[in-house]
């Protein structure tokens, strides 16, 4: 194999068929989607030889369908083509919101909600934003497909739960319930294209008399991979999201962060500063659940 090599299968069968090749030949492989972040490795320190796979021409990967209970995102749909569709803007704010950070609106015309789901940062902003609503990565390779929750798919920095020759196909999510709604908040030390200082997304479910019947609570850049905090939702349910239960929700999420100090912010700045964003991102969430329950969706 030559130093760099690409190819662009148009099938899901062809794309499995290249990679398992040059899996048992024991060569590199790396998926293309956006390539906003392989594209900046290339120009780094990375520059072992490998083949290029690009899956924008998989059928698969591109296809967007709002189900009646569920959501399919394919891999390579770019984050600016999400965003330009306001059904999927309404039915999910916060993961929306979470891809329109997603560097400058050039970026934002390749940079897809997989890729950034592969590429494993620890500040990636749409991963505690799909932690949030629950999403479950479609994963396929040589012995088939696999589903697993997106909580699982990041093991560590810039390492996902891929396997040799599989690859993301697309991300499933539920259907937002009536009376639900989620929402993502991050802080960064500039007004924009900046990387997390820390992150945090929240989805709530209302039920009729305005009471937190379901929540999930998820942080990011403050551990080496996004993490869900199953402790910040219990503090939720059952509250009408009031202060008491905020404060004791942003508690838990200050508890469970295990950031490091580093010259963007101190391990205390980062517990605090993500306890905060959890206040304020179910506050923002709770407010638009409401305002569903008001117009009966």
């Amino acid at each position: 194999m030559e130093a760099f090599a690409y190819v662009a299968p148009s099938s899901i069968d062809e794309a499995v068929a290249e990679l398992a090749k040059h899996a048992k030949k024991g060569h590199r492989a790396q998926v293309l989607a956006g390539g906003t972040d392989l594209l900046v490795q290339l120009r780094g320190a990375d520059i072992e030889p490998r083949i290029l796979v690009d899956i924008k021409k998989v059928a698969e990967t591109n296809r967007l369908h709002l189900g009646k209970n569920e959501i399919f995102i394919g891999a390579a749909i770019p984050s600016a083509v999400l965003n330009e569709n306001t059904e999927l803007v309404e039915l999910l704010p916060g993961l929306l919101e979470a891809a329109d950070l997603i560097g400058s609106t050039q970026i934002q015309g390749r940079a897809t909600l997989g890729g950034n789901l592969c590429n494993a940062s620890p500040a990636g902003d749409t991963i505690p934003a799909m932690i949030a609503v629950g999403v479950s990565c479609v994963i396929i390779g040589g012995k088939g497909q696999r589903e697993m929750p997106v909580e699982k798919f990041v093991l560590g920095v810039g390492r996902n739960a891929l396997k040799a020759g599989e690859f993301l196909v697309g991300l499933k999510i539920p259907r937002p319930k009536s009376r639900s709604a989620d929402a993502y908040m991050r802080f960064i030390p500039r007004t924009e294209m900046d990387i997390a200082v820390a992150g945090c997304g929240v989805s709530v479910t209302l039920d009729a008399k305005g009471l937190c019947k379901e929540a999930r609570v998820a942080i990011g850049a403050v551990a080496p991979t996004a993490i869900l905090v199953p402790a910040a939702a219990r503090a939720l349910i059952g509250t009408t999201l009031d202060d008491a239960a905020l404060a004791a929700a942003a508690a838990a999420c200050s508890d469970a962060a295990s950031p490091i100090t580093d010259k963007r912010g101190t391990i205390d700045f980062r517990r605090k500063v993500v306890g905060v964003l959890c206040r304020r991102a179910t506050a923002i969430a709770r407010d638009r659940a409401l305002a569903r329950k008001a117009l009966g969706v």
